[in-house]
């Protein structure tokens, strides 16, 4: 049997958390394990009210002290058992079917490594949501197509170049192939799309698979969004941006790297936070932006 390793990692609204845990009991196909990894919460009711549950797939791992993001996503995916993982977040929602549907995915293409279910965007309150974002993500940078699909080398990393249209929190991955895969250091905004982009220039293929099984929080004020207008987010991506550029065409995928160079997206992003720059008359952030739009 192949199960689901669900790597939860917590540090924030404890509603939210017991909301996604829930979701997590309510799945169709019982096999699935889960692992909350609460990163030192201030509060440590997590483990109590965990374990209250009673329920011997749902185990809890506390840091002794916080690690961050990227060191915790990468103990996350270390600490994987079984043969798929998934690393959602500690406020999204499993829809009820799925552990089933991701399982149906993996049995029918047993060689893919990653699969990208599909996903419903919801807002802090759980309505459903279409922000620009997701709008672009969905709409206009996904690859055309209908049905379950694998997608794989370079006609795939330049589509992801193009625009990052992946939800990484709802990602399924082959605990075998994405074990072997090291998170670049110090890429904290775009850490998920390296990891899947090294995985695809070492041969991985990914399904997309679209039936809607899972909810995706889109917050106002997320981790990356807060970065936005001083700058921090650009720079990081430009600086991953220049290391795609090359490492593709060291593999000898031209559209890839022009893709990487072109990051158009991602400038455009940058184009439409200028307003928000004019509203609250911040010079710097409007330079910032321009510069990471029209850059060479």
């Amino acid at each position: 049997m192949t199960t689901v390793d669900l790597m939860l990692p917590y540090w924030g609204e404890p509603e939210y958390l017991r909301a996604t845990v829930r979701s997590v009991l309510a799945q169709t196909d019982p096999d699935w394990r889960l692992t909350v990894v609460d990163d030192a919460y201030p509060d440590p009711w997590a483990g109590d009210w965990l374990a209250s549950l009673g329920d011997e797939r749902v185990r809890y791992v506390r840091n002794p002290e916080n690690r961050g993001i990227n060191a915790v996503f990468r103990q996350c995916v270390e600490l994987a058992e079984h043969d798929l993982v998934a690393v959602p977040g500690s406020d999204d929602l499993l829809l009820p079917g799925y552990v089933a549907v991701v399982r149906a995915a993996h049995a029918r293409f047993p060689r893919a490594d990653i699969i990208q279910p599909g996903v419903r965007v919801v807002d802090e309150h759980g309505a459903v949501a279409t922000p620009l974002a997701d709008v672009v993500k969905q709409r206009l940078v996904r690859p055309r197509g209908t049905g379950t699909r694998v997608l794989s080398g370079e006609p795939l990393a330049t589509s992801l170049l193009h625009g990052d249209w992946l939800y990484w929190p709802s990602l399924v991955f082959r605990r075998e192939a994405v074990q072997r895969t090291p998170f670049r250091p110090g890429l904290p905004i775009i850490l998920d799309l390296a990891l899947v982009l090294d995985m695809v220039l070492a041969g991985s293929q990914l399904v997309v698979e679209p039936a809607e099984c899972f909810a995706y929080r889109r917050h106002s004020a997320s981790a990356s969004s807060v970065k936005l207008l001083d700058g921090s987010r650009f720079a990081g991506e430009r600086e991953y941006f220049d290391l795609a550029a090359r490492l593709m065409a060291e593999r000898g995928w031209p559209r890839a790297a022009r893709a990487a160079r072109l990051h158009v997206t991602s400038r455009l992003y940058a184009l439409t936070l200028l307003p928000a720059a004019a509203r609250l008359r911040d010079a710097a952030a409007a330079r910032t932006l321009l510069r990471h739009a029209l850059a060479r």
